[in-house]
């Protein structure tokens, strides 16, 4: 999506919401791309919300609602499809974009693709889920069955793993660094490469403080819930609790 027309869409979106009272959308973003949409919307006082299909999705939809809407994501237009196949096949992310990409679909069309063995679930907007079930029999050359929905856990989010350990603070690089098993500088590396999200938000201040509750996103490392940063070690360290998705 060409982000320098980003916040025009969105004033429009917001506009068009005003005028008809419905809700209004644009999508499916990256992170960065969201991080870009909230202060416009912030600064309109509009009601929105962002949502990818599934809870800590990393590619959303933007939607802004009427005061009468109260359950934003059942508003949202997105369906999920579910492509089986043998699990002696070999198939990746990129295996599955590259089969959309051919079909002429758009990027902006296609959320998140969760790929396990012989499983793997898309996210689309939903006018293209007819078109993609009547068109994908294979996938590089492997053949699938595709049907919509999706069953829990999603590919690649079968549980957590725990992990403990105590930081010097609550600053975002000390607690990347504890969530990757890497030092502090190699922390901050990662943040200012653009690649650690918070609660679905690009960041790149190495000083945001950390709460408890938020979901941090390390790419190509993982997903963390931080479910307590607020208690003191006998060293007078911050005692910090998190969950890893796995």
């Amino acid at each position: 999506m060409d982000t320098t027309l980003l916040p025009s869409r969105i004033k429009d979106a917001v506009r068009l919401c005003d005028n008809s009272s419905f809700p209004k959308f644009v999508g499916f973003l990256t992170e960065e791309e969201a991080a870009l949409c909230e202060p416009v919307a912030q600064k309109l006082g509009a009601s929105y919300a962002f949502f990818g299909g599934y809870e800590d999705a990393q590619r959303r939809y933007f939607g802004v609602f009427p005061p009468w809407c109260d359950d934003y994501e059942s508003f949202f237009p997105i369906k999920a499809l579910t492509f089986t196949y043998r699990e002696a096949d070999s198939l990746s992310h990129r295996h599955f974009l590259g089969t959309f990409m051919s079909l002429g679909i758009t990027r902006e069309s296609v959320g998140d693709i969760l790929v396990e063995q012989g499983r793997a679930v898309a996210f689309f907007s939903d006018d293209l889920s007819d078109f993609v079930k009547s068109q994908v029999e294979k996938v590089s050359k492997v053949g699938v069955t595709v049907t919509e929905g999706f069953t829990f856990p999603l590919p690649g989010m079968s549980g957590f793993s725990e992990i403990t350990d105590t930081v010097a603070s609550a600053r975002l690089d000390c607690v990347v660094a504890a969530l990757a098993n890497c030092s502090r500088s190699s922390a901050v590396e990662l943040i200012d490469n653009k690649l650690v999200s918070v609660n679905s938000i690009l960041v790149d201040k190495a000083v945001k403080t950390v709460q408890n509750g938020d979901k941090i996103t390390l790419r190509g490392k993982g997903k963390f819930i931080i479910e307590s940063i607020d208690t003191r070690s006998k060293k007078d360290r911050l005692i910090l609790k998190a969950k890893k998705y796995i």
